[in-house]
Order: C-alpha cells, then sequence, then structure tokens
C-alpha cells in the first residue's frame, strides 16, 4: 500500500501494451506556492507500491484537474479542467522514458466543467457529462459528435458504459437515472424510482455473460446497491453491501469484482457472482469521503483517492487468479502424465494381449497379434473360417 501526500484531485490506471501497468495522478495546484501537475507513477505488483517519483510530470498552466480518463490502448488520456477545458495528453513510451504530449481537443474546448468522462470498452466512443448537466457523446478518434444533449440532467452524478457499447447509463445530483441509446444518438429510458429514492452512482456488469447495471440507491438514511435487468430495464433486487452512503463505484475489467467506496473512507469488494462481500479495508482513507476507486487492469489491487491522504494502492484480499504461465503449465503437465501414462500401459501390453494357447502353438509377437500374419492373411477370406454369418 502506497500513499502519495497532497491535494489529489483524480487518479486512474494506465494499461500499456507492454504487460505494464502505470499510474496517472492529477493534482490540484496551490495558491502562490505550485500550479497543478499531472505526474505518472510505475506500479510495482511484487510490493503492491507505486514508485517512489513520478516518470513523468506535466504542469498545467490554468486551472486544476477535475476527472481524468484513460483510454483503453494506453496511449492517450483526457483530463477535465475547472477552466472549462478538456484537454488531451498522448502518452509516449521508449527504452523506459515516458513523456506526456499536450494536444488540442477543440471539439471540447471551453464546454466547461466536467464532471464525468469515460471511453467506452473498446475504445470506439468517448462521453462527458458535465456540471450543467450537458451530455456530449463522440466517436473516437474522429470526435464526430453522437449525441449531443444539453439537458440530459440536473447536474451529472456518474456514468457508465455497457460492455457492448449499446447503452450509456447516467445518474444525476437530483438522484434521477437515463440510459441513452448510444448508436441511435437518444435517450431510451428513466430508471424507475420510489419518491423516497435516489439513484447515485452506476456500473454495467462486464463478464459478458450477465446482462445487468448495479446501481446505489439512497433511501432515507439507508443505502442499497439495486440491480437492473438491461434487456428489460426493470429492477430484480437490491442488497444492503457497504450499509453505508457511497461516495464511489467501479467494476473489475474482467466483471468478476464489483467495489464500493464510502464518504468516510472505507472500500467493500463484492463478487459479483454470490453477490457477497469478500474484502473489506475500513478506514482506508480514515474519515473523509473516497474520490476515486478504480480496479488495477492485471493485478487484484484497487487505486483509491482523497483529498486528505491522497493516493492509495491496496491489495485485496481475494482467491488469486490463474496467470497465463501458470495455464500453459499445466497443460504441459498434463501432457507429460499422458505421455507417461501411455508408455507405461504399451510396455505392459502382453499381459492383456496374451490370449491362452495351445500345447504346440508358437506364441505371436505383439504386432502379430494385433494385425495378423501377412504371409496368411491374403488365404483367408475376410470372415475367417466361418464365413459370413446369416443374419
Amino acid at each position: 500500500m502506497e500513499g502519495g501526500g497532497g491535494s489529489v484531485a483524480c487518479a486512474a490506471w494506465i494499461r500499456r501494451p507492454e504487460n505494464l501497468n502505470l499510474v496517472i495522478i492529477c493534482r490540484s495546484g496551490r495558491r502562490n506556492s505550485s500550479p497543478a501537475v499531472l505526474e505518472i507513477f510505475s506500479f510495482d505488483p511484487m510490493t503492491t507500491s507505486l514508485s517512489s517519483s513520478p516518470l513523468a510530470t506535466y504542469v498545467l498552466e490554468e486551472g486544476d484537474p477535475m476527472a481524468v480518463a484513460v483510454h483503453p490502448s494506453g496511449d492517450e488520456l483526457v483530463c477535465s479542467t475547472t477552466t472549462g477545458d478538456c484537454k488531451l495528453f498522448e502518452l509516449y513510451a521508449q527504452e523506459g522514458n515516458i513523456k506526456l504530449l499536450a494536444k488540442k481537443l477543440n471539439a471540447l474546448e471551453g464546454v466547461g466543467p466536467q464532471k464525468c468522462l469515460a471511453f467506452s470498452v473498446e475504445g470506439s466512443r468517448f462521453a462527458t457529462g458535465g456540471v450543467d448537466g450537458h451530455l456530449r457523446i463522440l466517436q473516437w478518434p474522429s470526435m464526430q459528435i453522437i449525441l449531443d444533449e444539453p439537458r440530459a440532467h440536473n447536474s451529472f452524478r456518474d456514468m457508465d458504459f455497457s460492455l457492448d457499447t449499446e447503452f450509456l447509463a447516467s445518474t444525476s445530483t437530483d438522484g434521477s437515472a437515463r440510459i441513452w441509446k448510444i448508436n441511435d444518438g437518444v435517450p431510451l429510458t428513466t430508471l424507475t424510482r420510489n419518491s423516497d429514492e435516489k439513484i447515485e452512482l452506476c456500473r454495467f456488469s462486464k463478464d459478458g455473460t450477465k446482462p445487468f447495471l448495479f446501481c446505489t440507491v439512497q433511501r432515507g438514511d439507508k443505502a442499497v446497491t439495486a440491480v437492473w435487468d438491461i434487456s428489460t430495464w426493470n429492477k430484480i433486487g437490491h442488497k444492503r453491501l457497504l450499509k453505508k452512503p457511497a461516495s464511489v463505484m467501479s467494476m473489475s475489467l474482467d466483471g468478476k469484482y464489483l467495489a464500493l467506496g464510502s464518504k468516510d473512507g472505507d472500500v467493500c469488494v463484492v463478487e459479483v457472482k454470490k453477490m457477497e462481500i469478500c474484502h473489506w479495508s475500513k478506514r482506508l482513507h480514515l474519515g473523509t469521503c473516497i474520490a476515486a476507486l478504480e480496479f488495477c487492469p492485471r493485478e487484484r489491487v484497487v487505486l483509491t483517492t482523497s483529498v486528505e491522504w491522497g493516493a492509495v494502492v491496496t491489495k485485496l484480499n481475494v482467491a488469486a487468479d490463474w496467470k497465463e504461465w501458470q495455464i500453459y503449465m499445466l497443460l504441459l503437465g498434463l501432457f507429460l502424465a499422458s505421455a507417461v501414462a501411455f508408455y507405461i500401459f504399451f510396455e505392459n501390453s502382453d499381459s492383456f494381449w496374451n490370449f491362452p494357447l495351445g500345447r504346440n502353438q508358437p506364441a505371436k509377437p505383439f504386432t502379430e497379434s494385433i494385425l495378423g500374419d501377412p504371409q496368411s492373411s491374403d488365404d483367408q477370406n475376410t470372415w475367417g473360417a466361418f464365413g459370413p454369418l446369416d443374419m
């Protein structure tokens, strides 16, 4: 577990193609002391820690970071700022040297402060949700507008793409939640709720088998996690998991685990298949609202942030996953075991084929007992000495 001091506004994992996990940490500036910066750290899975110093740093000239989203390829990221701009950064990694290069994002300049940023799972769509309630869905990287809805919500709280990029779910600070049909660029439905309920956070299932939408719902002083069937958009049940108001929700990349962060610094991780808590980290950010929560793409580790405690990485106490090399070793072991078993069977096969012989009948070699005598095979018909059977 590694903490970073300072005012951390947001953070996210960067999944690199060279089997490397990085972390982008966005820090707000301090008056008359230091500007806002974006820092990239390396992650060591052996020690579950971030590097002591950043591999790359970029200083923001204006404004403080509000939200960050990393493209699934790990080559690009978008950061929204308090000045109302969304900035695009390209990440270059060559021979251990990492650089962040800023590029203009004309389609999202001057759009106002954006509370939510999200890429689709395969990276072909990008969505922004503004503090003013404005929703934008764009194609990536062409930036062609698919949906531009100024009055999507009163003000955005959360959003998430479905696994197949067919739907986008979004929630508002007023407790409402809407579903958007992405390719058609239109609103599809509004999730039903009681008058005393507020839908706050949302995440689609990501395991490819269960088409569900998970949402945190606040009922007065009670907090529950509700589940909607996305084929009908009907609520099919709910369960008290965190048992306190949640500030952030995250789904693992393979869809096996769902994580909830509380407003007083606790984190619980739920096994989706059983909907049971499998990991608790109490007082992880003691007395502070958890602002960001995200699963590591390749390890059972979560990244959390808060204003007071900075960025923290925590290893989960869950069942270990099979590594790729472990699967290959298992297959190799099974192959070798099969080869040994076949060899033993072959060496001892005479005990199976050695039928009782007559007094003056010589024993046949193993191959002849199966294939017969090649010299006499042509002298007999196919049916042997008894001729064909009369069926």
